[in-house]
């Protein structure tokens, strides 16, 4: 069955093409102002201008730059676009945002994990690749999940908690990243004619975009990882001290 119209982002494009392919995409372009705008009037601005510039930096190039387009040829591009918005816009975001997440025991990282294994199977990318709406089916779900999963980890009242998020998210990735990488044929079938144009074979492409969901998407988290256990380190000689006291 042929998929109904082009994806989101446009056709697949050639690399000589690729560096006009800008999306001005009107009502994004309004959405992404009005965040702007919200941040703004949380008073975050103010207290926190190079994170959001950052943050606004990072939904652009996501968004709105050659890169959507991109990931309508590349597997790997999509790959590299996904990382940048939950692995690196994600826990920006969820560090300005004055709202807290009620301590649901770790749901956040079962929903995440879920919504992110159910759009890199198949079937599910095929169709977010046909068209705006499927599109975006697939990337609010993940960025929103990706939101709650950090406020979570990032949550310094339960140390117990975050410390087990970001470990399972850990291990997750790596599982991940590990399926896509050693698949042993191409997966993802809307990319089989518009690799080459990139030099890459369907397959090859498919191994670059695992590679990059196990190491490079995992980094972030192994960092906070580690400065978690550091803190619980500190505690724990504090309360030792405390005691000795």
């Amino acid at each position: 069955m042929s998929l109904p119209t082009e994806p989101y982002c446009g056709a697949a494009p050639t690399p000589d093409r690729l560096l006009a392919a800008w999306n001005f995409d009107p009502v994004l372009l309004c959405a992404l102002a009005g965040l702007t705008f919200a941040l703004w009037l949380t008073d975050s601005l103010r207290r926190s201008p190079i994170r959001i510039g950052v943050l606004m930096l990072l939904l652009v190039t996501a968004f709105v730059s050659p890169l959507c387009n991109l990931t309508s040829a590349l597997f790997s591009a999509r790959s590299l676009h996904h990382i940048v918005l939950t692995s690196i816009a994600a826990p920006i975001a969820a560090s300005l945002i004055p709202w807290r997440w009620p301590p649901l025991a770790g749901l956040s990282f079962f929903a995440h994990l879920i919504i992110l294994w159910l759009w890199h199977l198949p079937a599910p990318y095929a169709w977010a690749m046909s068209g705006s709406l499927p599109y975006w089916s697939m990337e609010i779900p993940l960025l929103a999940s990706a939101l709650w999963l950090w406020r979570d980890i990032l949550d310094q009242d339960l140390p117990g908690l975050s410390l087990g998020v970001t470990a399972g998210t850990i291990l997750q990735m790596a599982v991940l990243g590990a399926f896509v990488t050693f698949a042993p044929r191409p997966l993802y079938q809307v990319h089989f004619l518009t690799t080459e144009a990139f030099g890459l074979s369907a397959l090859e492409d498919q191994q670059y975009a695992g590679l990059l969901m196990w190491v490079p998407a995992s980094v972030p988290y192994v960092a906070v990882f580690l400065y978690q256990i550091m803190i619980l380190l500190q505690r724990a000689s504090h309360k030792a001290v405390s005691i000795k006291l």
